[in-house]
């Protein structure tokens, strides 16, 4: 078995791990068709505290977060907005007032949505593999009793020839000796 290999490349707020033979296998276990090591995305991991998990689950891929919650919300955070000033000459009403001191309403909280499965797509490439290895070892099963069939026709063929020089050798022994015994008959 070759031998395995680490790799890195960030996938959101998480670092994407996988242990696999090659950058082509890793890029597969990702589900990338972009190649990201030419880009400068993806990379080999050297630190052994970080190729443990990868390595016990080859060709799985490890998600491991970079960084807290708090870090990721503190990113998120929209700046603040310059500070207005009020247009001269409008008064705000009360109302207006009431609603600016009001607590903003939280929005709604939106549905997650599960990433997709790839247990589809994973049988799919496991039937395409199966279906290849047994293509491959069908066609070395005929080429092999092609191969043993040629080499029975010629001894066949060999063996034909040889039998058939002897009959014709015989047959030429008995017209000699048909046509010697027809001349002698002819002359009495």
């Amino acid at each position: 078995m070759a031998k395995l290999k680490v790799f890195r490349t960030p996938a959101g707020f998480h670092d994407a791990y996988v242990a696999a033979p090659s950058q082509k296998a890793a890029l597969a276990a990702w589900g990338s068709d972009a190649d990201l090591f030419a880009r400068g995305i993806a990379e080999k991991v050297t630190d052994p505290k970080l190729m443990g998990e990868p390595l016990a689950k080859p060709g799985v891929v490890i998600k491991v977060s970079r960084g807290s919650a708090a870090d990721h919300f503190e990113a998120a955070e929209p700046k603040s907005p310059p500070h207005r000033s009020r247009p001269k000459g409008r008064r705000i009403s009360t109302e207006n007032v009431a609603k600016a001191d009001a607590p903003p309403i939280a929005p709604t909280p939106r549905k997650k949505v599960p990433r997709p499965s790839r247990a589809k797509l994973d049988a799919a490439q496991i039937a395409l593999e199966q279906a290849a290895a047994n293509l491959k070892q069908s066609l070395a099963d005929i080429e092999a009793r092609r191969r043993a069939l040629d080499a029975e026709r010629r001894a066949l063929q060999a063996e034909g020839d040889k039998r058939m020089t002897k009959l014709e050798t015989a047959r030429d022994r008995a017209r000699k000796k048909y046509q010697a015994r027809l001349e002698k008959w002819a002359r009495r």
